[in-house]
């Protein structure tokens, strides 16, 4: 494909994003753009959900870590079921029953005001970096392959990545994304029919069955590890950190539960829930299936690129023609975009009801201003963080980097919302940022450590390893609260 190509097929993508916006956005509010009017239909948000969870990063980083890793990734993803079972039988319905705009309103509730301002912010700490990562991935990719040869420079391509995202969320934020991540997860998921097609046509497998024999005899066709339990691929690891990165990076991340709390009703949402973790288990093993066919196709054309480059290189200059590449393109922009957009949302309204209180200190002419000031400014804040990237990372497979940076950003969060819902201790609110930030700071010096002296490894393992050390940090600070009640019974249920 030549730049022009692409770019006229990135013009015209976004014209369609666009005008979703303006005809479902056309009476915006600051309830439409938070909440969406609670009028989604399940069966659109659990669809939309897919692309969101997957990403830019998902859609080149799993396929490229095939090569190095095999398919242990699908351990994480068996975890993934267990935690989204507990997102659809415990924390949907304390959303629900508490009527909340903002998750970390719970925090607020539970332990007061400077709880739900240590988790706005590290969700905000967290969803900036995230959302960074995933589109400093996408924007190398078009600079490599677009911008490059035109001698616009990085900056330029992150800028006009951003304002992209900008024109359609601007409006009415989340009730806009609802839909237009619907129509990004179909073009996300006919990129990866296409190429698996593409691919194994070129190496002469006969239909699915051909393509199924073909990975089930590969050496990368390996999913469980039981070997070394110092290992960061062993089992019981990666499945324990699935299903506690599902948790909080769908449960407690303002971003994800945004659009589920757009449903109608907790049936609703609990639907979606349930659905989205069988649609999502299948897509995240085809992806897995299409790495092994890339490193095959790679091995047998002699195509050195691997890791990130390895999808990248093949669909656009690997000699497959000219669909591959523009199907790639729409996919990686749609598994991209349907991320970050609810991201900018995400950041605009933690920010805006946890920690201004817009929705209880002005009014609603007053709230509409602000907020859409706030969305300038997370856009800048991006662009300024993808930018650092560029400088700043080395590796190239970026998944790895994401779900460990998240085990230190997230941690917290599960150790609150933990210590919150499992347990009726008090605790004297302003500890709790001491605590949040001292927790992470220890997690690292003991994964160091451990790493260094015993050879072990922890891995997506951090994430529980941070949550432990904040509950135990709540648990002591406990025991110098006068209103402290000794009762353990989860008032998640109890309340129920």
């Amino acid at each position: 494909m030549t730049s022009t190509q692409i770019l006229i097929t990135i013009a015209i993508y976004f014209a369609v994003l666009i005008a979703i916006s303006f005809i479902v956005g056309r009476k915006g509010d600051s309830a439409t753009f938070f909440r969406g009017n609670r009028s989604s239909p399940w069966y659109i948000v659990a669809f939309g959900m897919i692309g969101a969870s997957l990403s830019g990063v998902t859609f080149i980083s799993v396929p490229g870590a095939v090569e190095s890793g095999a398919m242990n990734y699908f351990q994480v993803v068996l975890g993934y079921i267990v935690g989204y079972g507990v997102i659809g039988l415990v924390l949907m319905p304390l959303y629900y029953r508490m009527n909340l705009t903002s998750i970390y309103s719970y925090l607020g509730d539970r332990f007061g005001s400077a709880a739900q301002y240590t988790g706005s912010s590290f969700f905000i700490l967290s969803r900036v970096v995230g959302a960074s990562f995933r589109l400093y991935l996408v924007a190398g990719v078009l600079q490599a392959f677009v911008f490059d040869e035109m001698g616009i420079e990085f900056w330029q391509t992150v800028t006009f990545t951003v304002l992209l995202i900008w024109l359609y969320t601007f409006k009415s934020g989340i009730k806009t994304i609802v839909w237009t991540d619907t129509l990004q997860t179909l073009f996300m998921l006919i990129a990866v029919g296409v190429a698996i097609y593409y691919i194994s046509d070129s190496l002469n497998l006969e239909g699915i069955g051909g393509i199924i024999s073909f990975v089930g005899e590969s050496d990368l066709s390996q999913i469980f590890f039981w070997d070394d339990w110092k290992s960061d691929q062993y089992f019981i690891k990666q499945f324990l950190s699935g299903a506690f990165i599902a948790i909080v990076m769908t449960g407690l991340d303002q971003d994800m539960m945004q659009k589920n709390l757009t449903c109608r009703n907790l049936g609703e949402a609990q639907k979606n829930i349930f659905w989205f973790t069988i649609v999502l288990t299948v897509v995240n093993f085809i992806f897995l299936v299409l790495g092994v066919l890339l490193t095959a196709f790679a091995k047998a054309e002699n195509i050195q690129a691997s890791k990130d480059a390895l999808f990248p290189s093949i669909a656009m200059d690997g000699g497959l023609g000219m669909g591959i590449g523009l199907v790639f393109i729409l996919g990686l922009i749609a598994a991209a975009y349907s991320s970050a957009d609810s991201a900018l949302t995400s950041l605009t309204t933690s920010f805006s009801v946890d920690i201004v209180k817009l929705e209880t200190r002005f009014t609603d002419k007053k709230q509409q201003n602000l907020r859409k000031l706030f969305h300038i400014g997370f856009s800048i804040l991006l662009i300024a963080v993808i930018v650092s990237f560029e400088y700043v990372i080395k590796d190239a497979s970026v998944i790895n980097k994401l779900f460990v940076f998240a085990g230190y950003t997230y941690g917290p969060l599960l150790g609150l919302f933990g210590f919150g819902i499992l347990t009726k201790l008090k605790v004297n609110h302003v500890l709790i940022p001491f605590i949040a930030v001292a927790s992470p700071i220890l997690t690292f010096l003991i994964s160091y450590l451990s790493s260094t002296y015993g050879g072990f490894e922890f891995g997506f393992f951090v994430l529980l390893l941070n949550g432990a050390i904040t509950f135990l940090g709540m648990w002591i600070a406990s025991m110098f609260n006068d209103q402290t009640d000794l009762e353990t019974i989860p008032s998640a249920v109890s309340s129920s």
